[in-house]
């Protein structure tokens, strides 16, 4: 397979003046974009070593993004395996090595735990593949106890996960200190993307077959209520006040503001087609939502609940992560 160029649009110096960069995978071009949110300027686009990434990480210094390679199908469906994960140099747009995972895993959903080290669903093995960034070399891997894991969450002190299992339509809860599964919580015919409260408290996944948002509780594990929306939801991310979670409603090409001491949606504002991840910048005044419909990025300022602007990503935008400035 003809492997993409690395393309660098002069000196990647990180001197977005938001005090970071925008990282987006771009599934289609199988690529990753370097991006400065506040010009929208591209700095770099990055060529990923096999087909394809859906997801990105930042480290926590920001300096590095890892990509894990997935393969060329869908949740569930035939096509190639993917068993490594892209480490890119975010300061000079450089691809500087593959982690082989040693066997086909399909891995995907990559976030940094407190403890500094990697979590990636690799979900045809049914687990959570555990990497030590300063060695690139997998130290653990912890069982699902469900097929498909396709994406998680993580809560902040690092001791539990949360899988999304989209074919089974359940959630695994998972002790990451005992490295056993909890419990496996039933939520709708199919699952998907899901997110954490800012005090861990509720666990949000919407259901793939009515336009609903399941609200978990992570004190019992348990479906607590569903939210009705006004379409099909996918990404979601909580605001840093605790007050509001950000819905894609990937079926209407819109974003809803759900209140979440009401449980209502509050409002709902158009985006380009199709939104799929959102991702809250750290200092709560943007929320960044990969529109894979179009190639870009709709910026939505937060305070006024409305889209700032557009910017160009690659085709078929999806993973979003956000590096801050080293």
């Amino acid at each position: 397979m003809k492997r993409l160029a690395l393309v660098v649009l002069g000196a990647l110096a990180l001197d977005a003046q938001a005090g970071g960069v925008l990282l987006v995978a771009n599934k289609g071009a199988h690529t990753m974009s370097v991006i400065d949110p506040e010009t929208g300027k591209t700095l770099a686009t990055v060529g990923e070593s096999g087909v394809t990434a859906h997801e990105v990480a930042a480290s926590p210094d920001g300096r590095t993004a890892y990509l894990p390679i997935y393969g060329n199908a869908g949740v569930g469906k035939p096509g190639t395996d993917g068993r490594g994960i892209d480490v890119v140099d975010v300061a000079s747009g450089k691809r500087v090595t593959t982690i082989d995972l040693g066997r086909a895993e399909r891995p995907h959903g990559p976030l940094f735990g407190p403890d500094g080290r990697l979590y990636v669903t690799t979900e045809l093995t049914q687990t959570l593949t555990v990497i030590d960034p300063k060695t690139n070399t997998v130290v653990d891997r912890i069982p699902t106890g469900q097929p498909e894991s396709h994406m998680f969450a993580l809560t902040r002190d690092g001791k539990r996960a949360y899988t999304s299992n989209v074919g089974p339509g359940t959630v695994s809860a998972i002790d990451l200190v005992a490295k056993t599964v909890v419990t496996i919580i039933p939520v709708a015919p199919h699952a998907q993307r899901l997110s954490l409260s800012i005090d861990d408290r509720w666990l949000f996944t919407a259901d793939q077959v009515k336009p609903r948002l399941a609200v978990i509780d992570t004190t019992t594990n348990s479906l607590a209520r569903w939210v009705d929306l006004p379409a099909f939801g996918f990404g979601t991310a909580p605001t840093p006040d605790g007050k509001r979670l950000v819905i894609a409603l990937v079926s209407a090409n819109k974003v809803a503001f759900l209140d979440l001491e009401t449980m209502q949606v509050a409002k709902t504002v158009a985006v380009p087609g199709t939104p799929q991840e959102v991702l809250v910048r750290p200092d709560g005044r943007y929320a960044y939502v990969s529109c894979d419909g179009s190639a870009q990025v709709a910026v939505i300022d937060l305070a006024a609940q409305s889209v700032e602007k557009l910017i160009a990503a690659g085709t078929l935008a999806d993973g979003l992560a956000w590096a801050v400035r080293p």
